[in-house]
């Protein structure tokens, strides 16, 4: 909760070809689905977030909803862009224009992957990096939020 008694409000977004978390690739992204692990999530959290979720395969929706989450107000963002993390500029620019805090997400350690995989473009414009613990990435990402946003006030 904030320091109003209220529960934080926190979106994940996935990017492109996340919505196959739990079939693609299992070695790299593990079996459990997102729709299953979001829901336990939900429910661990349910006294200090408030969760919600977002995901799209098309680089302007996912701009959009930067743009829609920074208007409505939400308290802090966590983002795995997926392969838009390594090659979208036009991300990195939307996230340095809003104002919640961003930590960007990866599932897989991109430090050890293909060469391509080992640079993210948004990172810069992010306010911390969790990667390679699986859908615990996102876990850990949420467990994060409110002392992330007491620093930063």
């Amino acid at each position: 909760m904030d320091i109003t008694g209220r529960r934080i409000r926190v979106e994940i977004i996935n990017g492109p070809n996340l919505q196959r978390i739990g079939r693609r690739e299992p070695e790299i992204y593990g079996t459990r689905s997102m729709e299953d692990w979001l829901a336990e999530q939900r429910t661990a959290f349910s006294d200090s977030l408030e969760i919600t979720y977002f995901q799209s395969n098309h680089e302007g929706a996912l701009i959009d909803r930067l743009y829609t989450l920074d208007d409505e107000h939400v308290d802090a963002i966590i983002l795995n862009a997926g392969a838009y993390s390594h090659t979208s500029l036009a991300l990195a620019d939307a996230l340095r224009a809003i104002t919640p805090p961003t930590l960007e997400v990866h599932i897989s350690n991109i430090y050890a992957r293909e060469e391509q995989r080992r640079h993210s473009l948004i990172s810069e414009a992010c306010v911390g990096v969790i990667a390679g613990f699986g859908l615990d990435s996102y876990r850990l990402a949420l467990a994060s939020i409110p002392t992330l946003l007491q620093q930063s006030k």
